[in-house]
Formats: C-alpha cells, structure tokens, sequence
C-alpha cells in the first residue's frame, strides 16, 4: 500500500500527537486554594494606597528599607492612607486583614522619612507575633484571624 506523501504526513502528525498526548503527565490534584489564608497567590508585595505626597514619600521610604533588611519576604502589606486637614496624614499598614501599625503624620515631609523607619521595625515585629499564633490555633470552625 501506497502513502502519498501528504497523506503520509499526515498520518505520522496524527500518529505524533497521539503519542504526545499519551506521555503527558496528569497535573496533580488538590492544587486548587484550599481555602487557607496564607494561600495567597500574591505574595511579598507592598500595596500602596496612598493618597498625597506625603504618603507617598512613607509609602516609599518604607517600602525601599523593608527590600533591604527582608527581601525574600513573602508577606503581603497594604498601606494606606487617609489624609485630614487637621493631622495631616493618617497612615496604617494592615496584614492580612489585621492593622499592624497607624501613625498621624503632620504636613512636614522630612518625619516621613523616620517613620517609616520605625514601622519597617514594627510591622516586621508583629508578622512574627501573628504567625506564631496562626501556628498554633488550628480549629476547623473558626480561622485564625477569627481567635
């Protein structure tokens, strides 16, 4: 039996993919979110929600010492901002639902600078305070921010 050479390509196209198709391996199950809270796809960013330059200069000043003194974090941050007209600045750094650090920061922008300096200490301080307590709160009816 006689194969033309386009219908020979064709078959050993089809005969390839099939072989393919074969060889390939299942992608493992339960790779979904189970629902965990520290499945978080977004990991180790700083989420600016700053209004002002004033927050912009503590979003950062913070953001560039907490890179130097922990860049393989993998912890999710938000800062954000509430400017009034009678304080200045409100600023709070929230992890995982849970404020970790708030601040008022007056209209002179050289404090910024310092206190953001100061949060990068703090919040790092209280990560560590509330994923030692995620550790060993494990109740399957309540989640840990629940406790």
């Amino acid at each position: 039996m006689r194969f033309s050479g386009l219908r020979c390509s064709a078959f050993v196209l089809a005969l390839l993919s099939t072989v393919a198709a074969a060889q390939e391996p299942e992608p493992p199950k339960n790779v979904l979110d189970q629902g965990q809270i520290n499945n978080d796809p977004l990991r180790g960013i700083v989420i600016n929600r700053t209004m002002t330059v004033l927050g912009w200069d503590f979003y950062r000043n913070f953001t560039q010492v907490w890179q130097a003194l922990y860049p393989d974090s993998q912890n999710t941050l938000t800062i954000t901002e509430r400017p009034t007209a009678q304080f200045g600045s409100e600023i709070w750094i929230s992890y995982q639902n849970q404020n970790l650090y708030h601040t008022f920061l007056s209209p002179a922008r050289s404090r910024a600078k310092d206190e953001s300096r100061n949060a990068v200490e703090v919040v790092h301080n209280n990560i560590e305070i509330i994923d030692a307590q995620r550790k060993f709160v494990q109740d399957a009816d309540l989640g840990p921010e629940e406790m």
